[in-house]
């Protein structure tokens, strides 16, 4: 089976359970003393039985099989509830654990996986491990335990009857092997499933005004639905294995049930044996159907575990940013920044977006990028912020390369505003202060007045503490595009990065804007991306990108004159005055 050797996978199961591992022994200890307790019936009933045989007194025997009875629940309730709170407390840390990994995941990491399968992972796999850390690994141990007890139990009272109760139950462990790892297989792609489900469902909520739009609602649904089927077929896959092996165990009792009552009775009217013992055996036969069941619920939730447990792995396999050196203490005033020879494909099958780019930007002063779409201006900003790494070549801020800046320390210098300006759920002021939860009210308030969302802001029922809907939705494109903007200059940074700022806002707002990035040009060091004229004519320098490598740098009239790519631009308003 392969789950029993799949160390790796078992390895981190326990590395779940062991921070509750003196909870889940105490709680263990006391599910299988109740199954002791349970286990000590038959041999009661045995004494009972004689007593009455002989007319002693019974009384006595009758008090201890109900205290037997009454203390072997109370015991099992014990137990059982410190073990599901060991079990809520082994999702709340593989939560925690997964939640930091997955935000903590390197930008292409996020981008191959889907987010909807990558949430399945988090709130349902982690699930799964609430009862397999805690119940079904000491489900085995005490199942195992009662099991072995009762069996050297009957032996002792009549190793004949013993076997052939022992050929009969044969046919459970056949079963069972033939079953745990069907039951793994189909529950590993019933989760799959129900990523895929989580995936199509995020996406198409995630645009959903694109698919009213286009009228696609029927064919989401229908993808939707088939990825819901396929759960529901692998999960009717696991249930018909599950109730084969716990089927087999109830069938398997009742034969051996029978058996040893024919054999057992016949053994009685030949003297073989007392009836007091047969009464014991077949109350020890019948108490057995819960450890043999418990043993097998167990076996089949560790296999559903194991196949949750791998999903969690192969997170935890995919690759992860460092983790910040301490709090983030960036310099102040304008940063230089150089490309060197720098090269980039986004996968190795992928076609090189840079091919050897190199430039300088001094300190100050701002700073166009143009090209047509696809030549790598938003790429290279994805390089500063090293949510990418170059595959050749360097990129040095400050005289340093990236590579030898710490992660925080390196994003705390960098305001960075992105070509679709997300918003966060949320009020506005969470959104503002992002990026530097510490700013005062002054800074927020001087952000705000800076990117001419005051307006918005004095006609918001709550001001700055308005909720802003999901993903900003109840804002306009050109409002979430000031936000972001707002958000960055909050942020106080060295190095401004600016990807199609100005492109949702109408040109009152785009002046606006580009008095404000002119200002800020005086004291930080501001990178844009532009198509509009506008912006790219009061750049201090141009840096024209042709197919991943630079083509020309200078100012408009320079290139105007000498490039004839940028005249081209500047002529046929692909620029756009």
């Amino acid at each position: 089976m392969r789950a029993k050797f799949d160390r790796p996978a078992w390895r981190m199961l326990m590395s779940y359970a062991r921070p509750q591992r003196r909870t889940v022994l105490f709680g263990g200890t006391l599910v299988l003393l109740a199954g002791l307790a349970a286990a000590a019936q038959p041999l009661a009933a045995k004494a009972l039985v004689d007593r009455l045989g002989t007319g002693d007194e019974i009384t006595g025997f009758l008090v201890l099989l109900v205290g037997l009875a009454l203390a072997g629940a109370a015991i099992a309730m014990a137990g059982q509830y410190l073990l599901e709170r060991a079990g809520e407390s082994v999702v709340l840390v593989a939560r925690k654990r997964l939640a930091r990994r997955l935000v903590s995941l390197r930008v292409p990491a996020v981008h191959r996986a889907e987010p909807g399968d990558l949430l399945s992972r988090f709130t349902s796999d982690t699930t799964l491990l609430r009862e397999v850390c805690t119940n079904a690994l000491v489900g085995l141990v005490t199942g195992a335990v009662t099991t072995v007890v009762m069996i050297v139990m009957m032996g002792v009272m009549d190793l004949v009857l013993l076997g052939v109760t022992a050929a009969v139950l044969v046919v459970v462990g056949v079963l069972a092997g033939a079953g745990m790892p069907m039951i793994e297989k189909a529950s590993r792609a019933a989760q799959e499933a129900v990523g895929e489900t989580g995936a199509r469902l995020e996406r198409a909520l995630g645009a959903v005004r694109t698919v009213k739009a286009a009228g696609a609602e029927a064919r989401e649904i229908a993808a939707i639905e088939d990825s819901a089927g396929r759960a529901w077929l692998a999960g009717i896959r696991s249930a018909r294995w599950e109730s084969i092996v716990h089927g087999s165990n109830g069938l398997a009792i009742q034969a051996a049930f029978l058996a040893v009552l024919a054999v057992g009775g016949g053994r009685v009217a030949t003297g073989a044996m007392s009836l007091s013992t047969l009464v014991a055996f077949l109350l020890f036969l019948f108490y057995l159907t819960e450890p043999i069941g418990e043993l097998l619920h167990a076996s089949s939730r560790l296999q559903i575990g194991l196949a949750a447990v791998r999903r969690l792995a192969e997170v935890d396999g995919m690759p992860a940013e460092p983790a910040p050196q301490g709090t983030a203490q960036p310099g102040t005033g304008a940063a230089p920044l150089a490309f060197e020879d720098v090269r980039f494909r986004y996968g190795p099958e992928r076609p090189e977006v840079l091919r050897g780019v190199s430039f300088e930007i001094p300190a100050g002063g701002m700073t166009a990028f143009v090209g047509a779409s696809g030549a790598g201006k938003s790429t290279m900003f994805g390089l500063i912020e090293r949510f990418y790494e170059p595959d050749a070549g360097r990129i040095l801020l400050d005289g340093r390369a990236l590579a030898d800046w710490d992660l925080a320390e390196l994003r705390a210098s960098i305001g960075y505003v992105e070509q679709d300006a997300p918003v966060l759920s949320g009020t506005l002021r969470d959104n503002l202060v992002y990026g530097r939860p510490e700013a005062t009210d002054e800074e927020i308030w001087d952000a705000v007045v800076q990117t001419r969302l005051d307006t918005l802001v004095e006609r918001l029922p709550d001001g700055l503490d308005t909720a802003v809907g999901h993903r900003g939705n109840h804002l306009s494109g050109g409002e979430r595009q000031r936000i972001a903007l707002a958000r960055a200059l909050v942020r106080r940074p060295r190095v401004l990065l600016l990807d199609e700022v100005t492109s949702q806002l109408d040109a009152v707002n785009e002046m606006a804007i580009r008095e404000v990035v002119t200002a800020v040009a005086k004291t930080a060091t501001v990178l844009v991306v532009a198509h509009r004229l506008s912006t790219v004519t009061s750049a201090d320098r141009i840096v024209v990108l042709d197919n991943g490598i630079v083509r020309a740098v200078g100012t408009h009239d320079e290139l105007v004159a000498n490039d004839p790519l940028y005249a081209e631009f500047a002529a046929t308003q692909l620029l756009t005055g």
